[in-house]
């Protein structure tokens, strides 16, 4: 059994967990033992072809002031308006925050939708991931009821290439850093759900370092530097995994405990299930996409050298090599922070932290599909759960506001240099077009050639709709 010990962390929402990871205890698909593991993988249904073959979703856990970067109102009362100003972009007439200028260069590329609007007023992904916006703040674990995500789905559909996962979940699953009381916290978003765990995504793990301590917990970021890895192989039924060397290389390790498995004949006594995920686990195609050495660092440093930036870079092998859906969410790391849930030095944290961060990995993410040839077959989706209040606090910081945010998209069949909704003059409210968590994840559907309206049976064998309602946004497909 492997150990990762890390930091403890806290949210706002006063989760907090005494960070102690078991890796050999985190199933590589969380929950699901390994007779289980792809049956999914069996289950069919029609589908057209789709614009997208694979979707990135950023998510930029805790509430992204879209006030202060996407829909600045520089005319609004000084209270509202915040102290950056806005820059033009390669789309005439739309202004971004002075603080992006690398994503002010390709927004000719992007659909900006700036009213996104919803009462989930919690810090989990539910909402963006599955479209269902009906949970409630005191949630704070992922349960066996919630809806499966779009991920999940597109499992389900066997849409999960050879020796591929068809979902990934990086750099680990959201709440993983957060501390204390609540061992083994699982924010709610990227899971199966009702429809079981053998739908949940493959949740990498990370370690990362820190260079300084911070001078005010939470408010004062510290960069984390490392990559994701892949967690330890799951045990199978009746073959059991000896203590590792600490001497050796995890690859090395993985490849002697695979060949003496082999060897040992326990692989032909398992069901076909069982043998397809043994295979599935034992594949070099997805240690390959994790193997970040096999890129140069010219390109590691366009992605930037933090954890960010090689979850991105992770992902875009990973559509690489065929995942259809990869989700990239930045965590908070306790009292180094990490996360836009900005209550205190908003304006602190996203000049000398967030954006830098986002304005690096975006836009290298981008360039780089789209010189590959993959930005016309990968949709690219940048978010939070919710916006942040119009308001400024005495603390310098902005408070939920799940009333208004933005969703920033890129190929996979979405328009270029196109912006969609208004908001009032505090960027408050939507005032035309208001896009719910449901027509998101509609949208998303359509461009991957899956029906939006397609139902699925939950634990009570009651059809649920997996967009829990949504219409696709054609105003903003080609």
């Amino acid at each position: 059994m492997l150990t990762v010990l890390g930091g403890s962390a806290e949210m706002c929402d006063g989760v907090t967990r005494r960070e102690l990871m078991r890796v050999g205890g985190l199933s590589l698909f969380t929950g699901v033992t390994l007779p289980r593991l792809l049956q999914a993988a069996e289950s069919t249904s029609p589908r057209r072809p789709g614009r997208a073959k694979s979707v990135i979703l950023f998510n930029l856990l805790g509430g992204p002031s879209q006030m202060d970067m996407f829909d600045l109102k520089p005319q609004a009362p000084v209270e509202a308006r915040g102290e950056f100003h806005p820059i033009e972009t390669s789309v005439p007439g739309l202004q971004i925050c002075e603080h992006l200028p690398n994503t002010a260069r390709l927004m000719h590329k992007t659909t900006l939708i700036r009213t996104v609007t919803h009462g989930y007023n919690a810090h989990n992904p539910l909402p963006i991931m599955t479209g269902f916006s009906g949970g409630n703040f005191g949630q704070l674990r992922a349960e066996p009821t919630d809806p499966p995500d779009v991920g999940a789905i597109c499992q389900y559909l066997g849409m999960s290439p050879p020796g591929l996962p068809g979902a990934v979940c990086l750099p680990c699953y959201p709440g993983w850093g957060e501390s204390s009381m609540y061992a083994g916290l699982r924010r709610p978003g990227p899971y199966g759900g009702f429809l079981g765990s053998q739908y949940d995504p493959l949740f990498a793990v990370c370690d990362p370092k820190f260079d300084r301590e911070p001078k005010v917990n939470f408010y004062d970021p510290v960069t984390p530097v490392g990559d994701p890895r892949l967690p330890s192989v799951d045990e199978l039924p009746d073959i059991t995994v000896d203590r590792l060397s600490r001497r050796r290389s995890m690859l090395d390790q993985l490849d002697t405990q695979f060949a003496r498995v082999r060897q040992s004949g326990a692989v032909d006594r398992l069901g076909f299930f069982q043998q397809r995920a043994f295979d599935l686990l034992t594949s070099s195609h997805t240690r390959d996409a994790f193997d970040l050495s096999q890129e140069t660092d010219v390109t590691r440093d366009r992605y930037g050298r933090n954890l960010s930036g090689s979850s991105m870079l992770v992902a875009r092998r990973l559509v690489e090599a065929g995942v259809p859906f990869v989700s990239v969410h930045a965590e908070i790391f306790g009292k180094y922070g990490h996360s836009y849930d900005m209550h205190e030095n908003n304006f602190g944290m996203l000049k000398d932290y967030n954006l830098p961060i986002l304005d690096r990995c975006f836009p290298a993410l981008i360039d780089d599909l789209d010189s590959r040839g993959l930005l016309d077959s990968t949709l690219v989706v940048v978010m939070g759960e919710m916006g942040r209040s119009p308001k400024v606090n005495s603390k310098a910081g902005r408070d939920h506001w799940p009333q208004c945010g933005f969703s920033l998209l890129a190929g996979g069949g979405v328009k270029r240099g196109f912006v969609y909704g208004e908001t009032d003059q505090l960027a408050a409210y939507p005032i035309s077009h208001p896009v719910s968590p449901g027509d998101l994840v509609a949208t998303i559907y359509q461009l991957l050639g899956i029906d939006p309206h397609m139902t699925v049976r939950d634990q009570t064998g009651r059809p649920q709709g997996i967009a829990h309602g949504g219409e696709p946004i054609d105003e903003i497909l080609v």
